[in-house]
């Protein structure tokens, strides 16, 4: 079954009701969601507060999660969508796991993988800005807040 835009629409809202659980647990709100034929698989979002690690990334704990699901490592037929582009640390990550597709929000000009000459997995499809602006928005109202403290 092919992935539409309004499928894209669809998965990347789930993604930022994520993102916002994320928001309100005083993390960077991020969020990530795992799909596998039209099924959401993994849902998580950052969590390197609460857990006290730097790589408790959303597409980390994704990347885990779905794989415990499948009962395998690689995750090829599987789409993770994400509000904000991913670091080279979980670009990495999803390079091992030879993810299909990702697909994110917001670009991250300054810690994005692109930004740091990072690479995903030769067959892996990227489509960006799904929803960017509304992830985006969470993220730079998260950053006001925190200033103002």
């Amino acid at each position: 079954m092919s992935i539409t835009p309004m499928d894209d629409a669809y998965f990347m809202k789930k993604a930022l009701e994520e993102a916002q659980h994320a928001f309100d647990k005083d993390e960077v709100p991020v969020g990530a969601v795992i799909v596998a034929e039209q099924q959401i698989i993994a849902r998580t979002h950052n969590l390197t507060e609460v857990l006290h690690d730097v790589t408790a990334h959303a597409e980390m704990q994704a990347i885990t999660s779905a794989a415990n699901y499948l009962g395998g490592k690689y995750l090829k037929g599987c789409t993770l969508y994400v509000t904000l582009e991913p670091c080279q640390m979980c670009a990495g990550a999803l390079y091992w796991s030879q993810i299909s597709r990702v697909v994110f929000g917001a670009s991250d000009p300054k810690r994005g993988y692109r930004t740091m000459g990072t690479s995903l997995h030769p067959s892996t499809e990227v489509t960006q800005g799904i929803l960017a602006q509304e992830s985006s928005d969470l993220l730079t109202q998260f950053f006001h807040l925190k200033r103002l403290k």
